[in-house]
């Protein structure tokens, strides 16, 4: 049951009522999303942050949601729990696959879990905002005078409880990489006498010598320095204000042949050594500076973790879960946002096991995936060598979709309607994006001087897209307002109505942003906009998250839910026919109710329904699929590259296009450097001096390629308008929106805008 769940009326809106979680579900419109588009400069944080407790729980023993800790691209990954009860700590659940020895962390005289009463738990925090340096901190008091002294004349004291600080990392040595070695301190925030007890659970008698714990073996499964005492099997510290205990964990235990010796000072320096690792991978990319830390920080955390969720050369879904593995759909979104951020070389080794991958009945619907992947990185990086290369590889994906429109009316022959579903379909999907796959590719070609290939799949493509276009013409359904699309094409698949009323119509709604973004309808069509307002006018989002569901499908997480991830595709061509407020709704509702508080973590599926005041439901987290959608959300309100005149080749650059208008109040600053693009690296600050009447924007273009069209926003603050811009001693055109064509200039510049209030 929902109940009436009345969503907290965040600080700084409107005054009015917002509709409750019940309400929201059952609404067929986006209601929190249409609230929030009602605020002063429209959505934010602050709003969608108190509609709802945090995803926190999973289906597992521990309960709270696992934080993986890894070295970059390593193999071998820990789980820290969230609550600070332990690492590696063992699942009890099918959906989970456990690893290493299982640590459990107690505390106090009584030797009670750390983290075992929520309501003395704080959220968890990264070390600057965004390391892989965890902490979580827990209160339980330690007993008065528990040794039995009591004296006659006892007076009342109120003695300050304990509250103990938990600190964890992976290494990123490599000599300590490969067996996920995670450091962890003890230390008190407050208090003076604490107790830390720490149980490594290895089946059989554990030896305690010189620090170390090891099994029957001789295997080191734990190091300790020199505060820690052995006794009843477990390792114990007293804390006081001024001390510290610390030790290592390995998640695949050490021989002892490999001599590795651990004391207190190993813990600062490899604390030292992990902070620079991953400052220096954060380094090889685009940085971006807004006025919300958080947003800075989570940028950060999500390039981190997707590195801790790549396993050698392969991008996976997840880890420590039945998503630790590839998946085509999913593995192309986390790459490609990586690219997008800058991560050229990366993306160059990822491609291969995408390329590579396969799974029966979706042959056709990953070929897309492998062509558009290699069409998006050669654009960005004008790495002809390596299509040459790739080309066993593409070309294999290539001829697959030429050589297979065998169906009837010339598609291809029947495939899964989705991973999960595996009823047999002409998908939309795959023959829409087949069909964009090879334009794109087409395109390719011809600049790497394969022209008589060129030509062939140019020409495939031209007569695949009308193929394609009739089939959606004789297959959607007009009886909806606006006419429902099928994926099912020539199925008689019935509209969903209300979308998530059903599973399939929750399928339906998170792989039809496939056909989104193929650009199967023509630019400024109304058949364009068919999918996108059926699913904000027919039950399909809620805080601009996709949802899904269904009182058939519950599963453990509730029939309500949403699949962020899946809503890329939704948002970016929200951004590309330059709906800015409507990808916001999506933007800061992912960051507020599609991320665990501080640190980022987001999963497949999230219930919407609370367990409890402190949280809710959410699938396997983390997702490496979800922290690209972000990404590419992010990137794209400050910097978007795209082929608006519909021939495979990007023409237009469009600069901050999308960006909230508070980050333009007075005194604030907005920076992005070496963002990469199809025309090459890219790089701007922007000023605001409101009170002084004008923004100014230093804006670097790319040295590589001049785009056809080079357009500037700025998205001031509600009440403020921009009135005119120079370079130097030239005036540029400004229209309403705040946006100018920087077309004719090169290099570096200054544009100053001349901004007023509105009286």
């Amino acid at each position: 049951m929902l109940g009436s769940l009345q969503a907290q009326t965040p600080a700084n809106t409107t005054s009015a009522k917002l509709p409750t979680l019940e309400e929201a579900v059952a609404s067929r419109s986006d209601l929190w999303g249409e609230a929030a588009l009602r605020q002063p400069d429209g959505p934010s944080y602050e709003f969608f942050e108190k509609l709802l407790p945090p995803p926190r729980y999973v289906n597992a023993d521990f309960k709270y949601y696992p934080i993986v800790l890894s070295a970059p691209n390593n193999k071998v990954k820990a789980r820290l729990i969230s609550n600070g009860s332990g690492i590696n700590l063992r699942a009890g659940s099918r959906s989970w696959h456990d690893t290493g020895t299982p640590v459990t962390f107690r505390v106090g005289p009584d030797e009670f879990l750390f983290g075992g009463l929520r309501d003395r738990l704080s959220e968890p925090t990264l070390a600057e905002g965004f390391l892989p340096i965890v902490e979580i901190r827990y209160r339980h008091a330690s007993p008065w005078q528990s040794e039995g002294l009591v004296p006659v004349d006892q007076k009342k004291v109120y003695p300050v409880p304990e509250i103990y600080r938990l600190e964890s990392f992976a290494g990123t040595d490599p000599a300590l990489a490969d067996n996920g070695v995670v450091f962890t301190k003890f230390s008190l925030a407050q208090g003076s006498n604490g107790i830390v007890t720490v149980q490594v659970g290895a089946p059989g008698p554990l030896k305690f010598a010189d620090g170390n714990v090891t099994d029957e073996q001789g295997q080191v499964l734990a190091c300790f320095d020199t505060r820690w005492k052995w006794e009843r099997q477990r390792a114990q510290a007293r804390l006081t204000p001024n001390t510290s205990a610390t030790l290592a964990v390995p998640t695949k235990p050490i021989p002892v042949s490999a001599r590795f010796e651990f004391t207190a000072a190993t813990y600062g320096q490899e604390r030292e050594a992990c902070a620079r690792a991953w400052r220096q991978i954060l380094a090889q990319g685009m940085n971006v500076e807004t006025p919300e830390p958080r947003v800075n920080n989570a940028w950060r955390q999500l390039l981190i973790q997707n590195f801790e969720l790549i396993n050698g050369d392969r991008v996976h879904y997840s880890a420590g879960n039945q998503y630790d593995q590839l998946y085509e759909a999913e593995g192309s979104d986390a790459a490609l946002a990586m690219l997008m951020w800058g991560y050229e070389r990366d993306m160059r080794r990822l491609m291969v096991p995408l390329f590579d991958f396969t799974r029966k009945g979706l042959e056709f619907h990953q070929a897309g995936f492998k062509l558009l992947n290699l069409s998006r990185y050669y654009w960005q990086t004008r790495d002809a060598a390596a299509v040459k290369e790739l080309q066993p590889r593409w070309e294999k994906e290539a001829r697959r979709l030429d050589e297979n429109r065998t169906g009837p009316n010339g598609l291809f022959p029947k495939e899964r309607y989705c991973g999960d579903i595996a009823t047999p379909v002409y998908t939309i999907n795959a023959n829409a994006k087949g069909w964009r796959a090879l334009r794109d590719l087409s395109a390719v070609l011809a600049e790497v001087g394969e022209q008589d290939e060129a030509q062939h799949y140019a020409q495939v493509a031209s007569e695949f897209r009308k193929t394609v276009l009739t089939a959606i013409g004789e297959s959607v359904r007009r009886e909806t307002t606006p006419p429902f699309v099928p994926v099912a094409l020539y199925g008689n698949e019935p509209p969903h109505d209300p979308i998530c009323n059903v599973r399939i119509g929750s399928y339906w709604n998170i792989i039809i942003g496939y056909t989104i973004a193929s650009g199967i309808f023509p630019a400024g069509s109304e058949e364009e906009t068919w999918i996108p307002r059926y699913q904000e006018q027919h039950g399909g989002l809620c805080m601009g998250m996709l949802r899904a569901g269904g009182g058939a499908f519950n599963f453990w997480t509730g029939e309500h839910r949403i699949n962020p991830l899946y809503g890329t595709r939704y948002v970016l061509d929200t951004l590309r026919r330059d709906d800015p407020e409507g990808a916001l709704v999506s933007f800061y509702g992912m960051l507020a109710q599609g991320f665990t508080r501080n640190t980022f973590v987001c999963a497949e599926g999230c219930s919407l329904a609370p367990v409890d005041d402190g949280g809710r439901f959410f699938y396997c987290p983390p997702n490496s699929a979800a922290n690209g959608h972000f990404l590419s959300m992010l990137r794209s309100l400050l910097v978007q590259d795209w082929d608006l005149d519909d021939d495979g080749r990007p023409e237009t650059l469009r600069l901050l296009f999308a960006t909230p208008r508070r980050w333009l109040n007075d005194g604030q600053t907005i920076q992005v450097e070496h963002a990469p693009t199809a025309f090459g690296e890219v790089s701007a600050r922007v000023q605001s001096r409101l009170s002084q009447g004008e923004v100014s924007a230093e804006v670097e273009l790319p040295r590589r390629q001049t785009p056809r069209q080079t357009l500037l926003r700025l998205r001031v603050p509600e009440g403020w308008q921009v009135k005119s811009a120079q370079v130097g001693s030239q005036t540029l055109e400004i229209d309403a929106r705040g946006t100018t064509d920087i077309s004719g200039l090169k290099g570096k510049f200054t544009v100053r805008f001349q901004v007023e209030k509105h009286q």
